[in-house]
């Protein structure tokens, strides 16, 4: 498992955070995210400029499942993971236990084609902004089951203040946290091997 650390208006700045210093645990994570051409952004003209700080285009080859990366995104940290059958079947689990606060995401913390129990446009695939909609702290990624309270199921929790989610970043009951993560909007490319995250959903907040 490797992991790499990467608007709306009202969205906070999250350029000081140390999250936002790519790092890799394995020589593999090493070369899956890209580099930011500041310089080349910097010299466009302003309407260019906006449209290439805007989206970020990400290859998903390299990622395996059960692996995850976090990359910088308009300065905040975007997950994306690539949840396995027994990761996908632990949602299902979450809705029947009752543990969660908005398991059918009626709340609009994600774009329409993402109001599902993966809150994703591909079932595996999870690209999430990952920021605690409580005070804006970044949690952590705990995929594996009972490593955070003997009921765990995996995966998102929040050691600043409590909170915890899934593996789709729904919150569950009990958290300080009052919605589900959020959800950017983003496509892939024709051949399905890379995604690109276009804005924040205009309904959704972070926090």
């Amino acid at each position: 498992m490797a992991e790499i650390a990467g608007n709306m208006n009202n969205a906070p700045d999250m350029s000081r955070r140390r999250f936002l210093t790519i790092t890799a645990t394995s020589a593999v994570g090493a070369g899956i995210a890209g580099t930011v051409a500041v310089a080349l952004v910097e010299s466009l003209e302003p309407t260019a400029a906006e449209t290439a700080a805007a989206s970020t285009t990400f290859n998903l080859a390299p990622v395996e499942p059960g692996m995850q990366v976090t990359i910088p995104w308009q300065k905040k940290p975007v997950i994306i993971v690539n949840r396995t059958p027994e990761m996908l079947a632990s949602l299902t689990e979450a809705e029947k236990k009752g543990i969660l606060k908005d398991p059918h995401c009626t709340v609009p913390q994600q774009p329409p084609y993402c109001k599902n129990m993966y809150r994703a446009r591909k079932p595996e695939w999870l690209v999430m902004v990952r920021i605690c909609n409580h005070l804006c702290c970044i949690p952590h990624y705990r995929p594996k089951k009972a490593s955070v309270t003997a009921w765990w199921l995996g995966g998102f929790h929040c050691p600043c203040h409590g909170s915890m989610y899934d593996l789709s970043g729904r919150v569950i009951k009990g958290s300080p946290a009052p919605h589900n993560m959020t959800i950017p909007e983003y496509h892939y490319s024709p051949d399905g091997k890379a995604v690109t995250i276009t804005k924040m959903y205009p309904k959704a907040h972070l926090c």
